[in-house]
């Protein structure tokens, strides 16, 4: 069941990043009963760690808040079409469900390029929504990067 006020939370952590500097990209994991387990925002500018995408760190959160290594019971909101290393992350700790809201046809890893979750050899089949509230989250990272090109004039 879609939950619309988690990719609401989802778009507030992508402001945040947005704010730092950061690419905007927020996530959020809830429980299949839609109680907040974890939420983040990329980091990979403040931390100059290449894997401190939103979607890992609302993973490790989870996962630590609740004492497991696999959230078959949880959903990931996230506000941009995971990349092949988040993708891989997703199917690893057996989410249920995934939303998100943008498509990335260059670096996105479930419906494009290493389309992750339709190989034969992922580890677990996870139930996939794209284009969820697509115009905000796009609208959000052509905003922050033609900020980037208007600076670099």
């Amino acid at each position: 069941m879609f939950r619309p006020s988690s990719m609401g939370l989802a778009l507030e952590e992508a402001r945040k990043a947005s704010s730092l500097g950061e690419v905007p990209v927020g996530a959020v994991i809830v429980t299949s009963q839609g109680d907040l387990v974890s939420s983040a925002h990329n980091l990979v500018e403040t931390t100059q760690d290449g894997t401190a995408h939103a979607e890992l760190l609302a993973i490790r959160e989870a996962c630590q808040k609740l004492g497991t290594k696999w959230l078959s019971d949880c959903d990931l909101y996230v506000t941009l079409e995971p990349c092949a290393q988040c993708a891989g992350a997703i199917a690893n700790v057996r989410l249920r469900r995934l939303f998100f809201g943008a498509f990335d046809p260059k670096s996105g890893g479930v419906d494009h390029g290493a389309a992750v979750f339709s190989h034969d050899n992922c580890h677990h089949s996870i139930e996939v929504f794209g284009g969820i509230d697509e115009r905000a989250c796009s609208d959000l990272l052509k905003a922050f990067f033609q900020g980037k090109r208007d600076g670099q004039k």
